[in-house]
C-alpha cells in the first residue's frame, strides 16, 4: 500500500459517522472513492444532482441551505467531516433548493450510492431503501413542515443550538467547549427562526448568565449551565 492510500485511510478512519467500518471496508472505500477539492464558498451538492451518489466531507467545513418562504437562502445544518447528509425527498407544492457549499476549503470524496451500501453493509441498494423507508416512514416530510422547535421559545431554542454546534464543531478545554467555526450572529438567527438583533439580544444575556464566554472572536459554550438551563424550562425533558 503507498503512502496516499495510507493517509487516505486513516483520515477515513477518523471520520465520526463511518468509523465504525472495518479495515477492510475502509481499504475497498479508498480505493472506490474519487476525491476533488472545494474552493471556499463553492457549492459541493445541490437538490440538481443524481441522488445515487454518497459524498464524504473528508476535511474542512461545510453547510446546508435551502430557500425559505420568502425565497432567502438561510443556513439549515453545520457539516462536519463525515458523510454528507442526504437531501429530503422533495415536499409537493414546496421547493426548498437544498444545497451543500464549502465553508472553507474542503475534500470531498464521491461513491456511487449503490456501491457504498455494498461496501458499508453488504446488501444491495435497493434492498437497503426499501428498509430504509419501511423503518423511517416520511419523518423527514413531518421534520420539514415543524422545524421552527415546537413549543421551545427563542431562548430555548438557540441554547438548543449552542449545545448541537458545540457537540459537532467543539474542542472541550478547561472553561467550557471552544466552538471551532465562527458562529456569525445570522447564521444563528437562521438555524433559530429568529431575526439576527433577537439573537444578538439573547446571546448579550447568555454571556451575562456566564451560560457562553466570548474569546478572540470564538464563542466557549458553557454546556452544564446551558444543559441546566433547559432543564429548568422543560423539567420533563431528559436529553436535548
Amino acid at each position: 500500500m503507498n503512502a496516499g492510500r495510507a493517509a487516505e485511510i486513516r483520515n477515513l478512519r477518523g471520520l465520526k459517522n463511518i468509523s465504525w467500518l472495518s479495515s477492510r471496508q475502509l481499504n475497498r472505500l479508498a480505493a472506490a472513492l474519487t476525491i476533488n477539492s472545494v474552493e471556499k464558498r463553492e457549492i459541493i451538492i445541490d437538490d440538481k444532482h443524481s441522488p445515487e451518489s454518497a459524498y464524504i466531507l473528508l476535511s474542512g467545513v461545510a453547510r446546508i441551505t435551502c430557500r425559505n418562504r420568502k425565497g432567502d437562502r438561510t443556513l439549515v445544518i453545520m457539516v462536519a467531516p463525515g458523510m454528507v447528509p442526504g437531501f429530503p425527498p422533495p415536499v409537493p407544492g414546496i421547493s426548498y433548493n437544498f444545497r451543500c457549499e464549502a465553508v472553507t476549503q474542503c475534500q470531498v470524496g464521491t461513491i456511487d450510492l449503490e456501491k457504498f451500501i455494498e461496501i458499508s453493509l453488504g446488501i444491495a441498494s435497493e434492498d437497503f431503501k426499501r428498509m430504509a423507508l419501511s423503518y423511517l416512514g416520511r419523518w423527514d416530510l413531518v421534520q420539514l413542515r415543524c422545524a421552527n422547535f415546537m413549543s421551545c421559545t427563542l431562548e430555548e431554542r438557540l441554547a438548543l443550538i449552542l449545545l448541537e454546534l458545540s457537540d459537532n464543531f467543539g474542542v472541550k478545554e478547561k472553561r467550557g467547549t471552544r466552538l471551532t467555526v465562527p458562529a456569525r450572529h445570522k447564521d444563528l438567527a437562521d438555524l433559530v427562526g429568529a431575526s439576527r438583533p433577537r439573537v444578538t439580544e439573547f446571546l448579550i444575556q447568555f454571556e451575562r448568565a456566564h451560560y457562553l464566554i466570548r474569546d478572540d472572536g470564538h464563542l466557549i459554550v458553557c454546556r452544564e449551565r446551558l444543559e441546566s438551563f433547559l432543564a429548568q424550562a422543560h423539567p420533563r425533558t431528559n436529553n436535548h
